[in-house]
C-alpha cells in the first residue's frame, strides 16, 4: 500500500482574489460538504496522517472550516492550511485552539499578485495579530514570498518585497535584513515556530505549455497525492485542473485509485526518470528535482 507524507484535500475551488500568477480554474466551483469530507478522510486514513486543505481555491472561504478541523482531529489527522491571509481576522475564532491545526502558510506574494490590493500594512497587521494570538497553541507559521524571477526583480518588485520584509523584521525584532540570509526555496526561522520562505514565481503546469524531453523525477504519488473538491484524485497538488484524472473517491476507493494502472504507470515512469503523462512533460516544477530520488 502506498503511503504519503501528505494528501491534499481541496475543500473549495473558489477564491476571493484573482492573482496574476494563478490562472482561474475552469472546473465547476464548489465547496466540500461535511459528509463528503468525512468520507475522503476515511478513504485516505490508511495512507497518511497529514492533510493540506487546498489545491486551488482559498480554504478560509469555507463557511465550516472549524467543523472540518474538528472532523480531522477526531480521525487523527494533522492539518496544514495555505491561505492568502485576507480572511484571517474573519476566521480567527474558527481557527484558534483547534488541535488538528499543525501549520499555516501565508502566501504574502498574493498581495502584490492581486491587482487592486490596498493597505499592505493593514493586511500584514491582521496576519501578524493572528500569529501572535495563535503562538500559544504551538502552530507553525510560514510566510511565503514566491515572487522572485530568474533574471532578478525590477526595482519596483524589490521595493514591494522590502516593504513587506521590513514590517516582518520590525515585528520580530530582527537585527538583519531577511534578504541577506534567505535562499530561494529554503526557509529561515525568524522566531519560535515562525519561518519565512522566498522562492521563484510559481508556474502552474498547463497542457498549452511547451513540452520538454520528459526526463527527470517527481515526488508525485511518492510523497503526495491530492483529492479535488469533486472527489477526483490527481497525483499532486499542481494538477489544478484535474488533467491526470486517476479516478474518483465517490466511485472507487482511494486505495484502489492510487494503485491503479494509470497511477502505477506514472509512478514507475518516474522510477525510470521518465515523465509518462503529457502534463508532467510540460511541468517546470519537475526540473527542480533533477534526476535524483
Amino acid at each position: 500500500m502506498k503511503t504519503f507524507k501528505k494528501v491534499y484535500i481541496e475543500i473549495t475551488s473558489v477564491c476571493n482574489l484573482s492573482c496574476t500568477f494563478c490562472p482561474p480554474t475552469a472546473r465547476a466551483k464548489g465547496f466540500i460538504k461535511q459528509e463528503t469530507f468525512n468520507h475522503v478522510l476515511d478513504q485516505i486514513k490508511p495512507h497518511t496522517n497529514h492533510i493540506y486543505l487546498h489545491v486551488k481555491g482559498e480554504p478560509l472561504l469555507h463557511p465550516k472550516i472549524d467543523q472540518l478541523l474538528d472532523a480531522a482531529h477526531e480521525k487523527g489527522f494533522k492539518v496544514n492550511i495555505t491561505t492568502n491571509g485576507t480572511l484571517i481576522t474573519k476566521n480567527k475564532a474558527k481557527l484558534l485552539g483547534k488541535p488538528a491545526l499543525r501549520q499555516m502558510n501565508f502566501s504574502l506574494h498574493s498581495f502584490d499578485g492581486h491587482i487592486g490590493s490596498e493597505n499592505r500594512d493593514g493586511y500584514l497587521r491582521e496576519i501578524l495579530d493572528f500569529v501572535r494570538e495563535a503562538s500559544e497553541h504551538n502552530v507553525l507559521f510560514s510566510f511565503r514570498l514566491w515572487n522572485l524571477t530568474q533574471d532578478n526583480m525590477t526595482n519596483q518588485e524589490r521595493s514591494r518585497n522590502r516593504e513587506t520584509l521590513s514590517i516582518l523584521e520590525k515585528e520580530f525584532g530582527l537585527d538583519y535584513q531577511i534578504e541577506e540570509r534567505v535562499e530561494p526555496g529554503k526557509g529561515i526561522r525568524i522566531a519560535k515556530n515562525v519561518y519565512i520562505n522566498q522562492d521563484y514565481e510559481f508556474q502552474w503546469p498547463s497542457l498549452d505549455a511547451p513540452e520538454d524531453d520528459g526526463k527527470g523525477f517527481c515526488h508525485a504519488l511518492r510523497t503526495q497525492a491530492a483529492v479535488l473538491v469533486d472527489g477526483t484524485v490527481v497525483p499532486c497538488c499542481l494538477d489544478g485542473e484535474g488533467v491526470i484524472n486517476l479516478g474518483n473517491v465517490h466511485e472507487t476507493s482511494f486505495s484502489e485509485i492510487v494503485d491503479g494502472e494509470r497511477a502505477n504507470n506514472l509512478y514507475y515512469g518516474f522510477s525510470r526518470r521518465e515523465a509518462v503523462e503529457e502534463l508532467c512533460r510540460k511541468c517546470g516544477y519537475r526540473q527542480r528535482f533533477g534526476t535524483g530520488a
